[in-house]
């Protein structure tokens, strides 16, 4: 077990931490209960560390935390050992002892990971699985249903129900002919290409009869249901490809981007939605001295059909959200519902956990997929072999989205090194100059991209990004799991015209985060916060603000605005009118609260986020939550 001093030291070195948990200890409250189940039930962590009496230095250049003390030592052991052995559905029974750090008492938890079969532990008086907790980066989050199949190490079943409404009229010929052909030539002896139709998919849990009536199963329709079918049964599940023009997000509403919008069978998806994106792709080409055949050094195609296969197949089909494509100027991200069952870390190591077993078994009987586990450690080699910056993965459990990104750069041509050269006056080492490529190209970088990147331990990744930090060429933003780095005063990207531009997060939402961070992002509230009070006092120079702001804002609106900047009881006719100004013009938080005259944290809580919530506002820069500039506009109906 270790010492105090040391989590601490440890702390204060990695700056986050998925198996240390800080906390002032007034007494035993709700989180850190939820930090005991998480560290109980996260799989291969092995458990984790509970620090109470210490706390974060938040004014200080770099986050330092400190032993703060508690009082009641005794009381707050007692406290602690009691709940955790009455609050949950089975006794939990961490280790505690009390230890002085500069003469304050700190107490040190170390909770235990649960056997496998004594997963989860949960809030005896909640249901599963929203009352189990598990540790994801360095906050503690509500497990969800795709969780309980990681703790019971079973596959999720749901490919293998039965979709309402479904008949064999609505298998696309197209589809079986195709199955038949990949499969032939992988095994033109299979057993299964001797059966008709309706067994074939029988054998391939495709379809079930059911009181005497025959249903497709969602594996069936996804893998071979017409697009008809599609559109009536799953509206939502498609694949979305968009194109950006630049290498952010655009926040110009009349000139975004343009979509592709494209469903049907995956079987049939895979090519289509290659052939797509390929098409759009530059297109190198190299002749080797001596060589009569040129060689493509672009994005190896492979990569690229292995990244939207693992979409297809390990996407959830619970979320009725559509896969999104993006293809910026400068890479390709796709963004797939689900997060991955695998964590970070272990991605590219043997061995795959899927959500949907069927649709997996078809994609590898047709060679569309491997089931290995071995496709992450392919795309990675492949794009060495290219000379690409590897690809980054981003697993958001609180959004319940995995992220795969493709850099269209290559790593390091002529113009790299020439750039590169700036920055020898501060000694960094050849992984700090792979992550300045990587923050230009991207516009942020976080701890984990940093370590993809350079397949380095997170202590390596934390010491080299804080010595850049220091030498002001990364700037840090958001905190603990949400922490990134986007380019500091020292950054130079060698083009006056890119450095004017945010920055373009590669980093989790920050909804988790205990502070909000500066800027006039979304803080995070918990569910018991009470409203604040939403009188606003007068600021300085807010004046001549509000009138560029009123502006933009037609005179019908700008004549009801004195009506709602006094206290209202009817709280839906305001959530209405920030509807209706947000039509007029996408607004940030602090803009809304010079016109309603609210506090900003009161239009945040009763307002904004239960709007967005409902589906009612959205975000400017969805990539980026904590975006600076973040701001809110109405949703189209």
């Amino acid at each position: 077990m270790k010492s105090a001093a040391e989590l601490i030291q440890q702390l204060n070195y990695t700056d986050e931490c998925n198996w240390i948990e800080a906390k002032r200890g007034s007494a035993i409250d709700r989180s850190i209960l939820e930090s005991v189940c998480a560290f109980s039930n996260e799989p291969g962590l092995g458990g984790g560390y509970i620090l109470l009496g210490v706390e974060q230095e938040e004014l200080s250049l770099f986050p330092t935390y400190y032993a703060s003390g508690v009082e009641q030592s005794d009381k707050i052991q007692l406290d602690l050992s009691t709940q955790c052995a009455s609050m949950f559905n089975q006794p939990i029974r961490p280790t505690i002892q009390v230890e002085s750090v500069n003469g304050k008492n700190v107490i040190v938890a170390y909770v235990p990971e649960l056997p496998d079969g004594q997963k989860p532990a949960y809030f005896r008086n909640e249901n599963l699985p929203q009352g189990a907790y598990r540790r994801i980066g360095s906050s503690d989050q509500r497990c969800t249903d795709d969780d309980l199949f990681v703790f019971f190490n079973k596959e999720d079943s749901f490919d293998s129900a039965l979709v309402s409404g479904s008949s064999l009229d609505d298998i696309s010929e197209e589809a079986l002919a195709l199955y038949r052909q990949l499969r032939g030539k992988v095994n033109a002896f299979a057993e299964e290409l001797q059966y008709n139709d309706e067994d074939l998919l029988y054998s391939l849990g495709c379809i079930r009869k059911e009181k005497g009536k025959i249903q497709l199963t969602y594996a069936g329709l996804l893998l071979f249901g017409k697009r008809i079918a599609h559109r009536r049964l799953l509206p939502m599940v498609r694949v979305d490809y968009v194109r950006v023009p630049g290498n952010e997000w655009m926040e110009d509403p009349e000139n975004r981007f343009t979509t592709i919008d494209m469903r049907g069978s995956l079987l049939e998806m895979v090519q289509r939605v290659f052939s797509q994106i390929t098409d759009d792709l530059p297109k190198g080409f190299v002749l080797p001295e001596g060589e009569l055949q040129a060689e493509s050094i672009g994005l190896p195609t492979r990569v690229l059909r292995e990244a939207i296969v693992n979409a297809l197949i390990h996407r959830t089909y619970r979320e009725n959200q559509p896969i999104q494509i993006i293809r910026y100027g400068n890479r390709i991200e796709i963004k797939n519902p689900g997060f991955s069952l695998k964590p970070e870390d272990h991605l590219g190591e043997p061995g795959s956990k899927s959500r949907n077993p069927f649709i997996a078994a078809v994609f590898h009987e047709t060679n569309l997929a491997e089931t290995k586990g071995s496709g992450v450690r392919t795309m990675r080699a492949l794009m060495e072999k290219a000379n690409l910056l590897p690809p980054t993965f981003e697993s958001d459990h609180g959004r319940n989205q995995f992220t795969v990104r493709l850099l269209l750069h290559h790593f390091l041509g002529t113009d790299d090194v020439q750039w590169l050269s700036t920055f020898e006056i501060y000694g960094l080492n050849e992984d700090q100059k792979r992550a300045l490529i990587f923050t230009r190209e991207v516009g942020a970088i976080d701890n984990s991209s940093y370590r993809q990147l350079n397949g380095v331990d997170i202590l390596k990744a934390s010491s080299d990004l804080r010595d850049m930090r220091i030498k002001e060429l990364l700037d840090q933003k958001g905190k603990g799991r949400a922490t990134y780095y986007v380019v500091g005063k020292n950054f130079v990207s060698g083009n006056e015209a890119e450095d004017s531009k945010p920055p373009v997060s590669v980093s989790a939402p920050v909804d988790d985060l205990k502070t909000p961070p500066p800027g006039d992002s979304e803080p995070p509230l918990g569910d018991n916060e009470p409203p604040l009070g939403d009188s606003e006092p007068p600021r300085k120079g807010e004046g001549a603000k509000s009138e560029e702001i009123l502006k933009r804002l037609p005179q019908e609106l700008i004549s009801e605005i004195p009506l709602f900047r006094k206290r209202i009881q009817d709280k839906s006719l305001l959530a209405d009118f920030i509807c209706r100004l947000c039509e007029a013009d996408s607004f940030q938080i602090h803009e809304l609260s010079i016109i309603l005259n609210k506090t900003e944290k009161y239009l945040l809580f009763n307002f904004i986020k239960p709007l967005r919530e409902k589906g009612m506002l959205e975000y400017t820069i969805p990539d980026m939550p904590n975006h600076f500039k973040q701001a809110y506009r109405a949703v189209k109906k």
